[in-house]
């Protein structure tokens, strides 16, 4: 069973930044695309960033410019660079490879692998 093991989140003031990393183990990390969800009190999961494992990227429209997804396959390992953090980025953030039809904003797709634990991003003054 594939494993994710989220890493970096924390507490940011308003315009901050935060590196999030993500460890994946148990499938060929450099053939998966990959992908960034984040959860808000209350809210659906939602896709917020994703990298093809020919490292092209996209992001969320509430993300765009901020965000920087990457990735290194040497070390089985996923990037999210996060800047001018705001309040409304106050979520878990999870990591998985994208699997099925999935598309920026949305939901997880039926028969995503399972989750980790996530981290928590909290952006307060």
């Amino acid at each position: 069973q594939v494993q994710f093991v989220e890493s970096g989140g924390g507490l940011v003031q308003p315009g901050g930044s935060l590196r999030l990393s993500c460890a994946a183990s148990r499938i060929i990390f450099r053939l998966a695309h990959m992908g960034w969800y984040r959860q808000a009190p209350g809210k659906q999961r939602e896709l917020v960033a994703t990298i093809t494992n020919g490292g092209s990227t996209a992001y969320a429209d509430s993300v765009k410019g901020r965000f920087t997804i990457s990735r290194d396959n040497a070390k089985n390992t996923m990037y999210l660079q996060m800047n001018s953090l705001k309040p409304e980025d106050t979520a878990v953030f999870y990591c998985n490879r994208l699997i099925g039809r999935y598309y920026l904003g949305g939901p997880p797709p039926l028969g995503t692998d399972s989750w980790g634990q996530g981290t928590q991003v909290t952006v307060s003054s």
